[in-house]
């Protein structure tokens, strides 16, 4: 820290003894024989003359400021003369009631009303303002308390009488008095400084924050045989179940170039196979962090933007990566987190989200009121935005229109009304279900056009801040849309959640998921012959602000809505390093 600006902390006293003085004159001081006031008239001129001395070795800055060993520089040195020169810029007052913003009913109007006509140290904005209830940084304070100094040092020398022995002699005694808290301050102030340059030094951007996330998954399936969705019990494929280690990782870096907008890019790399397929004939068993990007290769996994428009509307615009959770409240807050939340990804929300996952779009949502809001969105799906051939393109492609009102009266109830307009117009990309149901689920006609009209209803309800019960149904009207045949089709799922937070510990998390995946109840075509229930358990240990442990596991009873395959369980334990 600069000499300067430790010199001023050191003067403080003085300008605290001169507005006690000033603001009540009746200050309590201890008179006694010694007082400077019966010394001879010329012992207090000395006194006074050492007392010049010193302001004027404290306000005179050093030639050279070298780097101290806390790291400090000429940076804050060349901060407070910025100050100083903004505060010499405003124009100087000669009364009080010159400052319109300045009553005498405010509780500091006395003080103030001295030091500027008394003392003349206190200057004003050039609009006649004071704004003292203005945050003050601790450079205009330096830059105000040198102004002072240096009114203090004029009168001084002008050996005015309204500046007596006794008034220097009280100044010298509040300085020893308060020696003890200057030299705590002054220690406290070089560590502050010293972190608060490091961290300038070390800052990645000062438009830009990075936040990351790590996650090590070490997860295993277990039972006897894989799913499948005919009705012969004794063909089924066998389960790979060898206990993998994988991991995902994310580095998010927000922009905001107006304090209220923000642009995401998101960078990621995972190497998680997902638990369906030829792993278990399902994707009912799929984690919630898991993926098809393999090897961890690194890659652009979402770029959004958002900004406010007026008040209470808030644009995002979708390049890349797009997912209707991250726009619109999914009613289930405490497991939608694949890093945090629920270990599967059906227990994370309401499959309706998952619509045109991965695209490129546009949401807006407004508030109506605080309770009521309105959500809005466009997406074409991942890989069709961006391409203008045929059936390609924003909106010639598969999209996914949404419309959400939500009903948020407090922190302690929510209920959402949710619709999902879809088309798939190429048959490889069909995924109704958003793989979490059956296979059917996904493509009730098989790898043809597809649309549908996707319902849902959540809720959440907060009965204590340890007890959190959330709720979802959904319902999706499929039509065939080849035009070989006239085809439709019923999907259903729902699920029950519920979180206890600071089970056990402060941050921790013990939660409980039942639900039916997506599953074809009425088809033209082929249906769904059983129902399949998800059973999940989880608990999310916070190790520390950091670093967070999740054991947890999930039982998949009648794979593929079929009672032939047998129950599959899957085991994991996730570790999640956030920064």
């Amino acid at each position: 820290m600069s000499k300067t600006l430790w010199n001023a902390l050191r003067l403080s006293p003085v300008l605290l003894g001169v507005t006690i003085l000033v603001a009540n004159g009746t200050l309590a001081a201890e008179e006694s024989s010694t007082t400077i006031a019966n010394q001879p008239s010329s012992n207090a001129q000395q006194e006074a003359g050492t007392m010049l001395d010193q302001i004027d070795r404290y306000n005179q800055p050093p030639a050279i400021v070298e780097p101290s060993s806390n790291g400090t520089s000429n940076a804050t040195i060349d901060q407070i003369n910025q100050y100083t020169e903004q505060t010499n810029g405003l124009e100087q007052v000669t009364s009080v009631s010159q400052l319109r913003d300045v009553q005498p009913t405010d509780w500091a109007f006395q003080a103030l009303q001295s030091l500027v006509e008394r003392y003349g140290c206190i200057e004003g904005y050039p609009d006649r303002t004071y704004r003292g209830n203005r945050a003050l940084t601790r450079y205009e304070f330096a830059a105000g308390l040198n102004s002072c100094l240096n009114r203090i040092q004029e009168l001084i020398g002008t050996i005015r009488p309204d500046v007596s022995a006794e008034d220097l002699e009280r100044i010298r005694r509040l300085q020893e008095e308060f020696r003890a808290e200057l030299t705590t301050l002054r220690g406290r102030v070089d560590a502050l400084e010293a972190r608060t340059a490091k961290l300038e030094a070390q800052q990645f951007s000062t438009t830009t924050k990075l936040r990351g996330e790590a996650i090590f998954a070490l997860s295993s399936v277990f039972g006897d045989e894989a799913a499948d969705r005919d009705d012969d019990e004794n063909n089924n494929p066998d389960l790979q179940d060898n206990a993998i280690f994988a991991d995902r990782v994310r580095l998010n870096f927000d922009t905001s170039f107006t304090g209220k907008d923000r642009l995401r890019t998101r960078l990621q790399a995972r190497n998680i196979t997902p638990f369906s397929g030829s792993v278990t004939g399902t994707n009912m068993t799929r984690l919630g962090v898991d993926g098809n990007d393999d090897n961890n290769n690194v890659t652009l996994s979402q770029l959004i933007y958002r900004f406010p428009l007026g008040s209470r509307t808030t644009v995002h615009l979708i390049a890349n990566g797009g997912e209707y959770n991250d726009f619109f409240y999914n009613f289930n807050p405490l497991f939608e987190s694949s890093g945090t939340g629920s270990i599967s990804r059906f227990g994370r929300f309401n499959p309706i989200y998952r619509q045109a996952e991965g695209g490129a779009g546009a949401a807006i949502e407004h508030k109506f009121s605080k309770a009521f809001s309105l959500g809005l969105g466009y997406m074409a799906g991942a890989g069709i935005a961006n391409n203008p051939t045929d059936s390609f393109g924003l909106f010639d492609g598969n999209y996914a229109a949404m419309a959400q009102l939500s009903f948020r009266p407090s922190n302690t109830f929510g209920l959402g009304l949710t619709y999902v307009r879809s088309f798939n117009n190429h048959p490889g990309n069909v995924n109704l279900s958003g793989s979490t149901g059956s296979s059917i689920a996904a493509q009730p006609f098989g790898r043809v056009a597809t649309s549908a009209d996707h319902f849902g209803l959540e809720a959440t309800l907060r009965l204590s801040p340890k007890f959190v019960l959330s709720a979802w149904g959904g319902y999706t009207d499929a039509h065939r849309e080849d035009g070989v045949a006239d085809q439709d089709a019923t999907i259903i799922n729902y699920a029950v959640t519920l979180g206890l937070p600071d089970f056990g510990r402060k941050g921790n998390l013990l939660g409980f998921v039942a639900g039916q995946p997506p599953r074809v109840t009425d088809s033209d075509a082929a249906e769904d012959p059983d129902t399949s229930y998800h059973l999940e358990a989880f608990y999310r240990i916070r190790v520390n602000d950091n670093i967070s442990i999740t054991p947890g596991a999930f039982v998949i009873l009648n794979p593929e809505h079929n009672d032939n395959n047998d129950t599959i369980y899957v085991g994991t334990v996730r570790t999640t390093f956030t920064f």
